[in-house]
């Protein structure tokens, strides 16, 4: 039996293409690490003048600071309606411009109805999953926290999650959930010590660690084997069928 044939013996069934087969090997990893400070977005999902998931986020991005990363947080104000505006919009290009800029991400939603809202939908829903060729959430890394009127819950991290998971991101296990948010924080805006304020350092602290393990090979680790065989064309010709 010729080695091409022992070859083809041991693939798992005879309809997987050989020449698209990669074999994970720990030299495929890039052998060292970059040095620039971690590019994270902070997007939030309220436009109220006291909102609580904006001073979360702003929370957040102190603690990025201090852990040596790189925080631009994301002002949906002005932010159209999806489909209302082209995305040559000002508000449109800015956020896509900082989806490409960054190597992680945090999300904050206020829990509205039992879901997340209505803004922070529009936010995710203005960024493609391929824009001109590049994919601008794939293999970044993603935390997802939520602020709460009442008890805690934890229906809009959950759906952050599916949405992380959609845009191809990396999310992180650890989360927060902040209940009855309007007593956590002083009239300035700073929150106050508590269990839920240490959760939000564990979640910055754990975003951050994935940031710097991830983020030079977030390449590697989203190649997939079904995108080898069908380009990112040809998927498109297909699903856009009239």
């Amino acid at each position: 039996m010729t080695k091409a044939a022992l070859q083809d013996e041991t693939l798992p069934s005879a309809n997987i293409q050989k020449d698209k087969m990669h074999k994970p090997e720990a030299e495929d990893f890039s052998p060292s690490l970059s040095s620039h400070k971690p590019r994270i977005l902070l997007l939030y999902g309220s436009l109220r003048e006291r909102s609580y998931s904006r001073l979360v986020i702003e929370e957040a991005a102190r603690l990025l600071e201090y852990f040596g990363a790189e925080a631009k947080v994301y002002d949906p104000k002005g932010l159209p309606q999806p489909d209302t505006e082209d995305a040559d919009h000002p508000k449109v290009k800015e956020l896509r411009d900082l989806m490409i800029w960054s190597e992680g991400q945090i999300w904050c939603s206020p829990e509205r109805h039992g879901s997340i809202t209505g803004i922070m939908k529009s936010i995710i829903d203005w960024v493609p999953l391929n824009m001109g060729g590049i994919r601008p959430t794939q293999g970044k890394t993603l935390a997802v926290m939520q602020v709460s009127g009442g008890s805690q819950s934890f229906n809009a991290v959950n759906q952050m999650r599916i949405l992380g998971r959609w845009m191809r991101m990396v999310t992180i296990p650890n989360q927060s959930s902040v209940a009855k948010a309007f007593l956590e924080f002083e009239e300035d805006g700073r929150m106050k010590p508590s269990a839920y304020y240490n959760r939000i350092v564990d979640v910055v602290e754990e975003l951050v660690k994935f940031t710097l393990l991830t983020r030079d090979n977030s390449a590697f680790l989203v190649d997939r084997y079904s995108e080898r065989v069908e380009s990112a064309e040809e998927v498109s010709k297909r699903v856009n069928q009239k």
